[in-house]
C-alpha cells in the first residue's frame, strides 16, 4: 500500500509511504532496509513477522514479499549487482537470495553458543562494496566481527576481536575490498585490513579511534572515501582516515 499524501508546505514531505497489509492498521515493525545501489527503483525491508519484502518504487508497490527466516529478521543488504541480497536474524543464519530464483535461498553461515547447540541471533549485515564474495556481520551481545566468504559457506573467512564490548555497527570500505570499519560499545571506531584472510583470527586494527561514549552507528562515505561518520550520544563526528 502506498500513500503519498503531504503538505506542501512542508518541506520535508514524504513522498511515498509503503505498507504491505492494506486492510488493516498494523503492520509488523520494520528492522531495517537497504537501497540497491544499481537500481534505484528498489529497496528491501526486513520485518519482525520472518519476511523480507523488495519494493519498485516506480510503480509503487510491492515486487515480492517472501518468509526469509524461521526468526524474526534483524537486517537485510543488497549485493553489488541488482538481484542478489542477503539477511540476517534471531535464528542465527545468514542466507542469501536471488530474485530471478525465489523458491530457494542458500544459507551461507550459522551461528551457535559457546556449548555449539542453540543458535545466537544476528544483528546486521554488510555486503562487500568492492568484492561480492564477502560479508561481514555481527552477532547479538557479541564483540566480535565475522567476516564471510559466500564461495566457502558455514565457515568464518576471519573473526574480528579487537573490541572490548559490543559491536554495534560496521561498514565497509567504498573504494577498497579489504578494509572494514567498526564500532561499538567500547567507545571505539576501529578500521581493519583484511588483506591476509589466512590469518584466522585478527585482533589488531590498523586505525583507532576512541569516542566519548558508546558509538552507535557509523557510515563510510561513497563520495568522500577519506571521511568516516560516528554516532554517539548526541553528536555525530566526521573522521578522516
Amino acid at each position: 500500500m502506498c500513500d503519498t499524501r503531504s503538505s506542501p508546505a512542508d518541506v520535508r514531505r514524504v513522498l511515498a509511504s509503503f505498507a504491505q497489509n492494506k486492510n488493516t492498521e498494523f503492520c509488523a515493525p520494520l528492522t531495517s532496509f537497504d537501497w540497491n545501489e544499481q537500481d534505484p527503483n528498489i529497496i528491501g525491508t526486513s520485518s519482525i513477522d520472518t519476511t523480507c519484502i523488495i519494493w519498485d518504487i516506480s510503480k509503487m508497490q510491492a515486487k515480492t514479499q517472501l518468509i526469509a527466516h524461521d526468526k524474526e529478521v534483524f537486517d537485510l543488504a543488497f549485493a553489488a549487482g541488482v538481484n542478489v541480497f542477503a539477511s540476517v536474524g534471531a535464528d542465527g543464519s545468514v542466507r542469501m537470495f536471488d530474485l530471478r530464483s525465489l523458491e530457494h535461498s542458500t544459507i551461507i553461515y550459522e551461528s551457535c553458543d559457546a556449548q555449539g547447540g542453540s543458535p545466537v541471533p544476528l544483528i546486521r549485515l554488510a555486503w562487500n562494496k568492492q568484492d561480492p564474495n564477502y560479508l561481514a556481520t555481527l552477532t547479538m551481545d557479541s564483540n566480535k566481527v565475522i567476516i564471510l566468504d559466500i564461495r566457502v559457506p558455514s565457515l568464518p573467512a576471519a573473526v574480528l576481536d579487537g573490541h572490548s564490548q559490543c559491536v554495534n555497527s560496521l561498514a565497509w570500505a567504498p573504494h577498497s575490498a579489504m578494509h572494514i570499519c567498526t564500532a561499538g560499545d567500547d567507545n571505539q571506531a576501529l578500521i581493519w585490513d583484511l588483506s591476509n584472510l589466512g590469518q584466522k583470527q585478527i585482533s589488531d586494527p590498523i586505525l583507532a579511534y576512541a569516542a566519548e561514549s558508546e558509538v552507535n552507528q557509523l557510515q563510510w562515505s561513497k563520495a568522500q572515501p577519506d571521511w568516516v561518520a560516528i554516532c554517539f550520544d548526541k553528536k555525530l563526528q566526521i573522521l578522516r582516515v
